[in-house]
């Protein structure tokens, strides 16, 4: 997978479902359309909540890759 260029980073490593999406939502919300969120998460759930979570807003779930000890996953505002 291609490294994205995020314009914000949201740590929600250590926070369980539905906290990592609540604060995506928030992020989001004020984000400019086009501008690209990675949301750094250790809950096995939001590996199927982002891209839910994308496909309700509209927004573009981008993918996720697996990081040492976290998955970072990234969503494009639209």
């Amino acid at each position: 997978m291609a490294e994205y260029k995020a314009d914000e980073i949201l740590d929600a490593r250590g926070l369980s479902c539905p906290m990592p999406i609540l604060k995506t939502k928030k992020l989001m919300k004020d984000m400019k359309s086009g501008q690209i969120l990675e949301i750094q998460g250790t809950d096995p759930g939001t590996k199927n909540d982002l891209p839910a979570y994308a496909s309700r807003t509209g927004d573009e779930y981008l993918g996720m890759e697996q990081r040492d000890g976290y998955i970072s996953f990234f969503i494009k505002k639209k």
